[in-house]
């Protein structure tokens, strides 16, 4: 293969899954859409909180979640402690009342997230169940916007809508918020068209009886739990109005962005549901959300090396120097010295690439490791 084929194969990749898909939802909307028939009920909800070492947050993800705009016989609060070390399971107690709105369930060995929320759900109560992360928080109507969606029995899962706060804490908070626009524009309109993949784990929610039980090595369960009713013939909605925050500090980290890497790797194995049956618009939006995007930071690094190789030519001089002036800022990024905070994008943008190459190399070797502890 003639290397400047190879070189535009690579940078038309990353072009597409950033830039390109992004134009064929706004296109597709324009002639599919398929509304969810919303209606305000208030079905027996269970929020269930899985919680390791959490007891810096506990109490402010407790009272916060008490203050939910939901009836309050129709909602049951439930803390899963794996295993937890420090006061999180003595703080949780407090709030817990015989027969009353909150329950601590207390696993005594710290097994992972994934074996603690397998553990929890049979013990549930509602026949909708809500999960969310500690550090997150929710707007007062965030849980019965998100409820009104199963209205529609054709929804077997819903995502509601992530925000980052407190931005300016952190270096790359600005573009940890922007990422999380951006995909929730994505997620907005894959579920207009056919359904989402996957939602965020701060909250979503799944009919219990649709509730999968994954395999414990699991890592982003908000991917596995929601689109596992797909191959059951439900949809996997999104619901912007259904607002969770939580602050950017929590969000920061290159091994966060590694385990979730792995995870997405992991997600390849769920391609047969949407192929049995056939469902064509979430399958191509699994290959243009998720496997290209994988293949993207494969697709720079072959770029930059095709680049080289085709020096002499003025056209492949200019775009292998504008590469290495995209790659030198983000170097730079490093310093967190960078002003204004929109210069720190293509560090952002490198960092999340660069953890595919990690992700990898855990999910070839499968070390455990990653998992949600």
């Amino acid at each position: 293969m003639p290397v400047q084929l190879i070189f535009w194969i690579a940078v038309a990749l990353p072009i597409y899954t950033y830039l390109g898909y992004p134009l064929v939802l706004l296109g597709l909307g324009l002639i599919v859409r398929r509304p969810v028939t919303k209606a305000p009920i208030t079905p027996m909800l269970s929020l269930v909180v899985p919680a390791h070492n959490e007891a810096r947050v506990i109490e402010r993800k407790i009272l916060n979640s008490l203050a939910i705009d939901y009836p309050t016989d129709r909602l049951e609060i439930v803390i899963a402690s794996d295993g937890s070390t420090d006061d999180t399971v003595a703080i949780a107690r407090r709030f817990e009342v015989a027969g009353g709105r909150l329950r601590v369930l207390a696993f005594a060995n710290n097994r992972g997230k994934m074996a603690v929320l397998n553990a929890t759900v049979p013990e549930l109560r509602g026949e909708i169940v809500v999960f969310s992360d500690a550090s997150a928080m929710f707007a007062p109507d965030s849980v019965r916007r998100l409820a009104e969606n199963f209205a529609d029995p054709s929804v077997g899962a819903a995502s509601g809508r992530y925000q980052v706060t407190r931005t300016a804490e952190v270096n790359i908070g600005a573009s940890e918020n922007l990422y999380w626009k951006y995909e929730t524009f994505l997620k907005t309109r894959e579920s207009q068209l056919a359904s989402t993949l996957g939602g965020h784990g701060q909250l979503h929610a799944i009919r219990k009886e649709l509730y999968p039980f994954p395999p414990s090595e699991t890592i982003n369960d908000d991917y596995v739990i929601p689109v596992s009713v797909l191959s059951r013939g439900f949809r996997a909605v999104y619901e912007p109005t259904a607002m969770v925050w939580e602050e950017a500090r929590e969000m920061t980290g290159f091994a966060r962005r590694i385990r979730i890497m792995t995870g997405n790797l992991q997600q390849l194995r769920n391609l047969p549901q949407l192929l049995r049956p056939l469902q064509p618009l979430p399958l191509f939006f699994f290959l243009s959300h998720k496997v290209i995007r994988l293949v993207a930071p494969f697709a720079m690094l072959t770029a930059l090396v095709a680049s080289l190789f085709l020096f002499g030519s003025t056209v492949y001089e200019a775009l292998f120097l504008g590469q290495l002036a995209f790659y030198t800022l983000a170097a730079f990024g490093l310093t967190g010295r960078l002003r204004p905070r929109a210069l720190t994008l293509p560090f952002y943008f490198c960092m999340v690439n660069a953890a595919a190459f990690f992700g990898f190399y855990h999910a070839l070797t499968r070390r455990k490791s990653m998992a949600w502890k």
